[in-house]
Formats: C-alpha cells, sequence, structure tokens
C-alpha cells in the first residue's frame, strides 16, 4: 500500500469521525420530519415492489426505509449514528414493519456483492466522507438489473444555499467535498461510473413552512447538526452573523404569501440500473 493511499485513507477516517459528531449533534430528528416527502418521492422514483430486498443508505431516522417497508418489501437501512437508529427502530415498532437496522458506513457496507434488488438513498450518501466509495458500495451491493436511485439537495437550491453560508462562516474540514455535488445527475453518474448504466434523473421541490425567516433560523441552528455544531464553534458575533445570514437566505428565497414563510427545497433524483 502507497503512502498515498494512508494518507487518503486517515484523512477519510478523520473526515467520518469529524461528520459522525456533526450528525450526533443538535437533534436531527426535528429536521428529518420535513424531507418525508423527498423520502416517499424517491421510494416511488424506484418504482419498490412488494418482496424485492432494498437498503436504505444512511437512513437516518428511517424515513425511506420505513416507506419501502409499507410497500412490503423486506427492508434495511444503515447508519452510522447510533442514536438516530434508535430512533429508526422505534418508528418502525410504532408501525409494526419488519424492517433491519444496522449501524454501518455508507463507504462500508456490510452485505455481499450483490444482496439487493433495489439501494436508495435520501439525503444520506451525499454526506459521506468519501464519496467516489460510498459510490462504489452503492454499486458492488446491488445485484445486476438492479436499481440504485439518490435523492440529493441541489447546489444551486434552498438547502445547498444552507449548506453554502456554513462553509462561509466555519471552514471545511480537511478532504472534504462538497455534497451537493450528489445533486448533479453527470457528477453521479461519474461516481457510480461504468457499474451502471441507463442513469436519469428528475428534479422535484418538497414546499416547507415556517412562521418567520427567524423561526427557521432558530430551529436549523439548535437542531440540524451542519448549523448546530458551526455556531457552536463560532464567538457571539459570528453566531450572531451567521444567524442574519439565514434569516438572509430565508427571505431571498421565500415564496409568494401573508402566511409566515414558505420556501421551495429543490432536491434531484438520480437512478441507475445496475449493469
Amino acid at each position: 500500500m502507497s503512502t498515498t493511499h494512508i494518507d487518503r485513507a486517515e484523512v477519510m477516517t478523520e473526515l467520518r469521525a469529524k461528520q459522525q459528531q456533526v450528525w450526533s449533534s443538535g437533534d436531527y430528528n426535528r429536521i428529518a420530519a420535513l424531507t418525508v416527502a423527498v423520502n416517499e418521492t424517491l421510494v416511488a422514483s424506484a418504482e419498490v415492489a412488494p418482496g424485492e430486498a432494498v437498503l436504505d443508505v444512511a437512513t437516518g431516522t428511517g424515513h425511506a426505509a420505513l416507506a419501502a417497508g409499507r410497500v412490503g418489501a423486506r427492508v434495511t437501512g444503515i447508519d452510522y449514528v447510533p442514536g438516530l437508529l434508535d430512533i429508526a427502530r422505534q418508528r418502525a415498532a410504532a408501525e409494526r414493519l419488519d424492517v433491519d437496522f444496522v449501524e454501518a458506513p455508507a463507504e462500508q457496507l456490510p452485505f455481499a456483492d450483490g444482496s439487493f434488488d433495489v439501494a436508495v438513498s435520501a439525503i444520506g450518501v451525499m454526506f459521506a466522507a468519501d464519496h467516489d466509495r460510498a459510490a462504489a458500495e452503492l454499486v458492488r451491493v446491488v445485484r445486476p438489473g438492479g436499481r440504485i436511485a439518490v435523492a440529493s439537495w441541489t447546489p444551486s437550491g434552498f438547502v445547498g444555499g444552507i449548506l453554502g453560508i456554513v462553509g462561509r462562516h466555519v471552514s471545511p474540514p480537511p478532504g472534504a467535498q462538497s455534497p451537493v455535488r450528489w445533486g448533479e445527475e453527470d457528477v453521479v453518474a461519474a461516481l457510480l461510473g461504468d457499474g451502471v448504466r441507463g442513469v436519469a434523473s428528475s428534479v422535484h421541490a418538497a414546499t416547507q413552512r415556517f412562521s418567520s425567516a427567524e423561526a427557521f433560523a432558530d430551529l436549523f441552528l439548535t437542531y440540524y447538526g451542519p448549523t448546530h455544531s458551526a455556531a457552536r464553534r463560532l464567538d457571539e458575533a459570528s453566531r450572531a452573523a451567521l444567524r442574519a445570514d439565514l434569516v438572509s437566505h430565508a427571505e431571498a428565497q421565500a415564496c409568494p404569501g401573508d402566511n409566515g414563510l414558505v420556501t421551495d427545497w429543490e432536491y434531484r433524483i438520480v437512478r441507475a440500473t445496475r449493469g
């Protein structure tokens, strides 16, 4: 193994640990509830059918896994944040859905080649530390002729703007790649590589409502891992500036209307067939 390869592996391991801390901070369950429509649309786009073996990568609190389970699929969800998996298991139990949840990173899926008919990821694999490795694992665990579908925030969309603001206030750690790369079809096609065919995508929007731009900013600063952890690293004046930028962003992106703040969160679903 070359020194360069060892150095990259060390960087990715350190980056993954930092990202795990980010997603363990705040209370992502409060934010994940806003993405229910994204998960439902993703599972429908993947055409999940009863009896199929489905893997939900970076499942978080389990929205996509549960959506596939309601269809009658045999579902496994993986994530590297134990607290989120605990919530996912509680939700599955409440719905009496037989979904298996496993603790694992997206770059190291503990499954044999071709184990699944379908692999999905809703606003999840895009945040993996090593994009190339995570994409390769998606392809590896799907059987030939099986399907891959991922939903990701777009660079120009509302959440892409949030992540851009965070990056301007707190520098990303060494080795980090922009997660919204996954919101571009050509990038995802290149990541999945020659192991897939028929790459196609569609753009969607999830409409979100808040009482005000300030209420949105405070919700994300309190509960959303990236903004919450960034704010904790800043002094009081810098935190105020971060909040002000989030408020301005929300106001600039607001849809016309008189009842609070209405925003459309753009995301892209990329689909492919395993070769």
